[in-house]
């Protein structure tokens, strides 16, 4: 007989071990594993991790067998690993109606259950009875069933099969917004089945979809209809969150030693090695003790605290939950679970250390327990012996602890198999990870992206062939056929379909730029897909060709960092008539087109060419799942032809404005327009009119309406008046009035040579020719909060004036600190004010103003006219303007909505798209996304309950009408705020750092510093500033959302330009610029050399243009901090660790008292210092703070006295900490040095009179009681607001008898 070699004999070991460990709990008839004998019940996750060591032990034998002995062992494991496999995917089958219903709701209660009988493989408890939302243990089920697939086992076996494996894929992939109970089956870890966003359960839903994606489940044996197919845009979603999220596991769970699965063996589900590095470091520092890792902070699970808090409550002794305030006891004592140093081992097998595997299979096999027949297991955990408990409370890993738990430990015991397979090279790491997960880290080669830019048909071709731009037609594309996004989403929604059992297929109703960069066959057809951002839909945001080239970069950007498909990209432009201004295409899609020929754009690598030429290269995708018999050619061809890009407008947009229509279907199915051809914005203001409008009314009843509110100045004395609000004027620059009693603007020729930018300051002589160049660098943006500290403005930009045509000299309009009452512009009549409109139209019968409607050409008028038939008779009122055909207010209005976007007069299209309560698709989505990554959003303004919270994922209705509800009667801010969403939810998807420290944002208050950063920029006020919010494109609000996110330098210009189309109409509106950071660096530069030696001569009037510009660098000194805390905290921001800091005081401290809001020390017994829960606890506190710049000064009380607990200067407080007193009292000793020293403040709130009482309100317009100008004080400094923060704690928390009676203590801070 042949000897063995030692490998098989060692082999034989394993499979002893395996049998009496792991087999011995195996039911012989369903082949499904039950973890003790004291329960058949089998968990979905132990049966996975036990099936995964028989798997690993069959491919030793296979490899190694010496004898056919081996080989029939071999086979044997093989089998069972089938059967164990294909038991737990039949007991998850007869749940196939909870997959469907699971898809449509989410709900805990349609979730697949965690654990069946091993006796019949049903369920085994009721829905309602156990944590069965666990997407993790579905996710490892499908990412093993993809390793031992790719191995060549076949355990899926019938077409059935595959559709419900397809809907288990629809079942985790929104694994990124759906709270379960995790990998511990509880949730929240008091244990009160509050589910939870779990990052191990993201990662292996994001490990699993990449493991399953184009998978034949029927190995070398399959077809088209065999093969899975996931949605690369959903894997992106889920790896954007999970890395958000670690090395935090959930709300309650600030780490866990479970992620080790999912940063290791065996999801692998982290590319970012630092990020993968960080959480392993940190559950080894935070978690790791002489016995294995504790499961997470606090845990007491098993500890013999445990039973006697279980024992001694009274109301329910068979509790199985925790109250808050007993985690407390649990510290320190938590057990210790071997499992984790196998995980640890597996790490070091996997990445290669030697060292580490060494150290931690020694930490092993000095915990393994040895049972009766001389078997080395696995226990489940280590505990502290009851009468050991006081002494390690003491001194925390100091004594000895016990094995407890589950022996051996169904898990554990598997994995510590597999780890040992692995060291002694039975089995490699290739052939346990084939699909080469293990590989997600390695270095990826440079992206090339491919792009064609197809024209919308000759005319568009034409055109950009001006441009030397030479692209085909999308009907010369053939015979690849183009289409939108759209339609991508109506194939993929036949995707898992099955009438027989009762499945849909894909519910998800959007689709990302990395599906819709992908090309896609079907019956030997090639199809191609624009991106979504294309679609032109109800909502205007895609109406603008600035936010639609900032999202063409934007998708770029997002292509180079999440691409993982075999292939290059090939993102499909259309250029459309759309994006036609004046005969040419429009700069920025223009300039687009220029980078993408130049082979880069944002230093990504691009590659453009005709689309025919790109398939070599692409990424290709067949839709095998349209390829059944069932789906016939005709069918599907029908289908596609009714979505086949012809336009990229929707019908409506067509009809209405476009006046244009691809088949007379369209004209009957579609409004026709109603209202006559806008021929002008707004009303002449001079005593001549057109004839329309002088038909309607005479100049007495001239009407202004709301286009006028985005006017600025006059552009020449005589011209036909166009202003809003009188900007402030220089010396130079004196008002005059015109006929009507309007201000006006007289233009003064200099002779100053022209700068480069038409915003600029004239050049100033005799400063110096460097010092000239700063200031005409420096003249031409506002100094936002930049990273020098700096957050208040440098220059506030005035508008100017064009010049005049034909002139050599230039117009400059400088400002002036002038506050005349003849410098306002009268108001107009405009939706804001809804009851100046209707007193301009009392009287008139509704038949006379839909007669002057007929005739009317203004833009501006029909605005008014058909606003105030809205406000008169309703949406629903017939104006019979249209005797063939009913016509409502309604349709005029919606008219109104694409003619108003036509010209890109986005005041009234935001009104008007209120008025419709319009939504803006993906709303949902958009604030789901903010949600996710541990983002409280608010919209409304302060107080609730008018500031409207939401803290779960909301039906896109339900988000509309809060939102609405919450605006009131602002249908414009309703507007406003629902596109605020999609641009932060844009940001934090591109720029999540921008998001650090912001727990909540708020969207009400969002807007509103906004506003006051417009007004600031604009020196108008807040109610002006408004409107000008209202006007500004989508590309530009967005624009200075980023600039206050990320605190930017940005300025307004006033610019004149035509409106789109061709027409000759001129819209002047705010136009938001950013500085270069050379030019930053000049403004910084000039202020300082301003500032040294002039501030002497800035006391005399200013009569040269040099001492306006030092005046007005002085005067922007006044409000810088104010600014800065104002912006602070209106988005919310605190300082780094401030929550961790504000967890130190209340641990030395009975409480907190901020505002209404009060927190106890007993939340340091439920949460830890670094706990996502109290973080938010403390953030809801100030939250109730309605003042921006009254909680920021709150927020850096609590930071000087962090210092004193962090210092250790006293060993605790003795009193309840009133934030709010101490900030009041901080106030009081300025104040008395403000009169001490003759301060400003003596001006409002201080005074050297005993008797003085400050008045209510503030004359300073102080909030809250404080003085505007300690809001305005700098933190540090001798007379920094800290100082007498500090000085206000040592009086109020008598600090003071703590220094043991030192007459003095230096409260300046360090």
């Amino acid at each position: 007989m042949r000897s063995r070699r030692n490998s098989g004999v060692r082999l034989d070991y394993f499979h002893s071990l395996l049998e009496r460990t792991i087999f011995k709990n195996q039911n012989p008839v369903t082949g499904l594993y039950f973890s003790n004998t004291e329960s058949n019940d089998a968990w979905v996750r132990d049966n996975v991790y036990a099936i995964m060591a028989v798997w690993a032990l069959s491919m030793s034998y296979r490899k190694q067998a010496d004898l056919d002995e081996d080989r029939a062992k071999a086979y044997n494991l093989e089998q069972d690993v089938v059967r164990s496999m294909r038991a737990l995917l039949t007991s998850m089958i007869k749940q196939v109606a909870k997959v469907e219903k699971f898809k449509h709701t989410q709900s805990l209660e349609d979730s697949l259950h965690a654990k069946y009988s091993s006796v019949t493989g049903h369920t085994c408890v009721g829905d309602k009875e156990w944590g069965h939302l666990q997407v993790d243990a579905t996710s490892l089920y499908l990412l093993m069933l993809s390793q031992m697939t790719a191995s060549g086992l076949q355990i899926v076996f019938t077409l059935d099969e595959v559709d419900f494996i397809q809907n288990l894929v629809f079942y985790i992939e929104n694994a990124y917004r759906i709270p379960d109970y995790g990998i511990w089956e509880r949730g929240d870890k008091t244990n009160h089945g509050q589910p939870e966003l779990n990052a191990s359960s993201i990662g292996m839903a994001k490990a699993a979809m990449e493991a399953v994606n184009e998978l034949d489940l029927f190995c070398a044996r399959g077809g088209a209809a065999s093969v899975i197919h996931i949605k690369s845009d959903k894997v992106a979603q889920c790896q954007a969150i999970l890395h958000s999220m670690l090395p935090r596991e959930s709300s309650s769970k600030e780490i866990d030693a479970g992620l080790l699965s999912v940063i290791g063996f065996p999801a692998f589900a982290v590319d970012d090695e630092n990020i993968l590095n960080y959480t392993r470091d940190t559950i080894v520092s935070k978690l790791q003790g002489q016995y294995g890792c504790k499961r997470f902070l606090r845990d007491g699970y098993k500890t013999v605290k445990e039973h006697e808090q279980v024992t001694i409550h009274e109301k329910d002794p068979a509790r199985m939950y925790y109250e808050p305030a007993e985690l407390k006891i649990f510290e320190n004592i938590e057990c210790e679970w071997p499992l984790f140093y196998v995980y640890l081992m597996l790490d070091g097998i996997f990445t290669g250390n030697k060292e580490k595997t060494s150290e931690y299979f020694d930490a092993i096999d000095e915990l393994m327990v040895y049972l009766p027949d001389g078997s080395k297991v696995m226990p489940e955990l280590y505990y502290v012996p009851e009468e050991k408990v006081e002494l390690e409370y003491r001194s925390p890993s100091s004594q000895v602890r016990k094995a407890g738990g589950r022996i051996p430990h169904l898990w554990s015991q598997a994995l510590y198999i597999i780890a040992m397979l692995l060291k002694e090279n039975h089995v490699t790491t290739g052939e346990l990870d084939p699909l080469n997960r293990r590989q997600v880290t390695e270095a990826k080669p440079d992206l090339v992206i491919q792009v064609a830019v197809l024209a919308e048909d000759t005319v568009v071709q034409e055109v950009l062939k001006s441009h030397d731009i030479f692209v085909q037609t999308v009907a010369e594309a053939s015979p690849i056929f183009i289409y939108p996004a759209r339609v991508l989403i109506h194939i993929f929604k036949h995707l898992g379909e099955n009438k027989k059992m009762k499945l849909s297929g894909n519910v998800c109703g959007e689709t990302g730029v990395l599906s819709t960069s992908m090309l896609y066959t079907l019956h030997g057809k090639i199809l191609a897909f624009v991106p979504q951002f294309l679609d032109h839909h109800q909502f205007y945001l895609a109406l603008d060709n600035d936010l639609l080239a900032d999202l063409m970069k934007n998708d770029v950007a997002f292509l180079r960092n999440n691409w993982k498909e075999l292939g290059r990209p090939t993102v499909t432009i259309t250029v459309t008539h759309g994006m036609i201004e004046n005969e040419s295409i429009q700069k920025s899609i223009l300039s687009n087109i220029r980078k993408f020929q130049t082979g880069y754009i944002n230093g990504v690598q691009i590659h453009m060419d005709k689309i025919g030429n790109l398939i070599s290269t692409s990424c290709i995708k067949r839709l095998t799942f349209l390829e059944s018999e069932h789906a016939s050619d005709a069918s599907l061809a029908q289908a596609l032809a009714k979505h086949c890009i012809h336009s990229s407008y929707d019908p409506v947009w067509q009809a209405l404005v476009l006046g244009q229509s691809s088949s007379q279907n369209l004209k009957s199915n579609y409004p026709q327009p109603s209202l006559p051809a806008v021929v002008a914005l707004d009303t002449p203001e001079s005593g001549t009119s057109t004839p329309q409008s002088a038909s309607s009314h005479d100049s007495s009843r001239r009407l202004h309406g709301i286009i006028s509110r985005t006017r600025s100045i006059d552009i020449e004395s005589g011209l036909p008046t166009q202003t809003r609000r009188r900007l402030p004027s220089s010396p130079l620059d004196r008002p005059t009035t015109d006929s009507q009693g309007i201000p006006s603007i007289e233009i003064v020729h200099t002779k100053f040579s022209t700068p480069k930018h038409t915003n600029h300051l004239p050049t100033v002589t005799g400063l110096g020719s460097s010092f000239e160049r700063t200031l005409q660098k420096a003249r031409s943006f506002c100094v936002g909060q930049a990273d020098s500290g700096l957050p208040g403005g440098l220059f506030p930009l005035s508008p100017l004036s064009p010049s005049s045509t034909g002139s050599s000299d230039r117009h400059f309009v400088l400002p002036e600190e002038s506050t005349d009452s003849t410098g306002m512009i009268r108001k107009v009549a405009s939706w804001m004010d809804t009851t100046e409109l209707m007193d301009l139209y009392a009287g008139q019968e509704d038949e006379e103003l839909v007669s002057q409607l007929r005739a009317c050409t203004t833009l501006s008028e029909q605005a008014d006219i058909v606003h105030y038939l809205f406000e008169k008779n309703g949406l629903d009122w017939n104006t019979h303007i249209n005797k063939e055909s009913e016509v409502t207010v309604r349709n005029l209005m919606t008219e109104l909505y694409y003619k108003s976007a036509k010209h890109r007069t986005w005041s009234l299209v935001r009104h008007a798209a209120g008025i419709l309560q319009k939504r803006v698709e993906h709303l949902a989505q958009s604030v789901t996304d903010l949600l996710v990554r541990q983002k409280q959003v608010s919209v409304g303004l302060p107080p609730e309950p008018r500031e409207r919270i939401i803290l779960a994922p909301l039906p896109p209705n339900e988000l509309e009408e809060l939102i609405y509800e919450s605006c009131g009667e602002d249908r414009s801010g309703a507007v406003l705020t629902q596109e605020l969403i999609i641009y932060l939810s844009l940001f934090i998807r591109t720029e999540p750092h921008l998001f650090t420290q912001m727990f909540r944002l708020r969207v009400g208050l969002i807007m509103q510093v906004m506003t006051s950063e417009l007004a600031r920029a604009m020196n108008c006020d807040a109610d002006d500033a408004y409107e000008q919010l209202v006007t500004l494109s989508p590309c530009e609000l967005k624009e200075l959302l980023h600039h206050i996110l990320s605190g930017r330098e940005f300025g307004v210009t006033i610019t004149s330009t035509k409106s789109s189309h061709g027409s000759t109409l001129m819209n002047r509106r705010p136009t938001i610029i950013c500085a270069p950071k050379e030019e930053v660096s000049a403004g910084l530069t000039l202020k300082r050399q301003l500032t040294r030696s002039r501030r002497k001569s800035l006391t005399r009037q200013p009569t040269t243009i040099q001492d306006l510009v030092e005046q007005e660098v002085t005067e922007d000194r006044v409000g810088l901090w104010l600014r800065r805390r104002r912006v602070d905290g209106s988005l919310n921001r605190a300082p780094a660790d401030f929550y961790a800091k504000v967890w130190k005081i209340l641990e030395v401290c009975p409480g907190i008292q901020i505002a209404r809001r009060f927190l106890s020390q007993s939340m340091t017994r439920e949460m830890t210092s670094n706990e996502f829960k109290f973080a938010l606890e403390v953030e809801n506190a100030l939250n109730t703070v309605p003042e921006p710049e009254y909680r920021q000064l709150m927020v850096e009380t609590l930071m000087v006295i962090a210092c004193v607990v962090e210092n250790a200067w006293i060993p605790g407080f003795g009193q309840v900490i009133d934030v709010a007193q101490l900030v009041n009292a901080a106030n009081n000793l300025f104040l008395g040095d403000q009169a001490a020293y003759d301060g400003d403040a003596l001006q409002c709130c201080a005074s050297t009179d005993p008797g003085f009482q400050r008045p209510h309100p503030l004359s300073c317009q102080g909030t809250a009681g404080i003085c505007e100008h300690f809001y305005d004080s700098a933190p540090s400094g001798c007379y920094g607001t800290m100082v007498y923060m500090t000085k206000a704690s040592l009086q109020i928390l008598n600090v003071a008898q703590m220094f043991e009676g030192q007459d003095r203590v230096d409260c300046r801070p360090s």
